[in-house]
This record gives structure tokens, C-alpha cells and sequence, in this order.
């Protein structure tokens, strides 16, 4: 009798975990997002940021509380002048090259050239500026809420606008 109910029980516990597991993965099946290239949507990037930028939120929400990717669109000479962030920033350059310089003010001859396949971050605070050279897209992720806070106010395109 208990070799019977120990073997009914060891089937009933094995059927229960292998249901538990199928459905978790089923859970994360339906989850799951993929994005080959031509399905990113891109749009007009933050007003954070200066002009002509585009942007596709892959992942999560940058104005929200929690994690998120995004990605950036650059064209050739793009700038966005020194500024900080109160995160930490995680960058992924995807296709042309991005420049990095650090500090209060633009010095391009210190800037570091990171070209397609470079990864970076810098921590929160931290001075500095970039710009593109050739079409540049970048990945950015990080945990929201994802912003941008310029050294020199007048450099701020939010502040442009305020003034028209």
C-alpha cells in the first residue's frame, strides 16, 4: 500500500511540476518581443533632446520608474552639448560612431571615438558631451526615469521652446 501511494503521489508531483513549468514558459513566450530592423518604429526623438534626433522605445517606458531600452537615431555631425545624467548611462553603439568628451566644456581633442559594436557607461553625474559622425544609431538602456540635464540652461532645447 505505501510503495502504491508513494508512487501515486512521486506521478502527481511530477505531473504538477511539469504543468508549472509549461506554463511559466508559455508566460514567457507570450512575453517575448523580437525586433529585426524593419519593424523598429522610429519617431521623433524627446524634446530633451536637440533636434533631428529620432528615437524607438524598445522595451519599457524611459519617462517611467523601471527598466527600459531605447534606442536612438543620429544624422552626421549631431551634437548634444555637455550635460549630466542623475543615472547611471549604458550605450550601445549600433551602427556609425558616436564621440564622447567629458567635462563642463566641449573638447573634441579629448573626446573618445566609439565606433558600431562599442558598449559604454558612465556614471550618474558624470560632465559630458557627444556627437555623431555618419548616421548614428544607439542603444541606451538603463532604469527610468531617463533624463537629461544640461550644464549651460541655454543649451536646453526645452528652454528654446519656452522662449518663442
Amino acid at each position: 500500500m505505501k510503495t502504491i501511494f508513494g508512487s501515486a503521489l512521486a506521478m502527481l508531483l511530477t505531473m504538477v511540476f511539469s504543468l508549472t513549468r509549461s506554463s511559466a514558459e508559455e508566460t514567457q513566450l507570450a512575453e517575448m518581443r523580437l525586433y529585426p530592423p524593419t519593424t523598429i518604429e522610429w519617431k521623433a526623438g524627446p524634446a530633451a533632446l536637440p533636434p533631428s534626433a529620432r528615437m524607438a522605445v524598445l522595451e519599457g517606458d524611459p519617462t517611467k520608474e523601471g527598466p527600459f531600452v531605447v534606442r536612438f537615431q543620429f544624422p552626421e555631425g549631431y551634437h548634444v552639448p555637455p550635460h549630466t545624467h542623475p543615472k547611471t548611462e549604458r550605450v550601445t553603439v549600433i551602427s556609425g560612431a558616436l564621440y564622447l568628451a567629458t567635462g563642463e566644456a566641449l573638447d573634441r581633442g579629448s573626446a573618445k571615438k566609439l565606433p558600431a559594436g562599442s558598449f559604454g557607461y558612465w556614471p550618474a553625474g558624470m560632465k559630458h558631451s557627444a556627437w555623431s559622425e555618419g548616421e548614428t544609431v544607439i542603444q541606451l538602456h538603463g532604469v527610468g526615469p531617463w533624463q537629461i540635464n544640461y550644464v549651460n540652461p541655454a543649451d536646453d532645447p526645452r528652454n528654446a521652446k519656452k522662449s518663442l
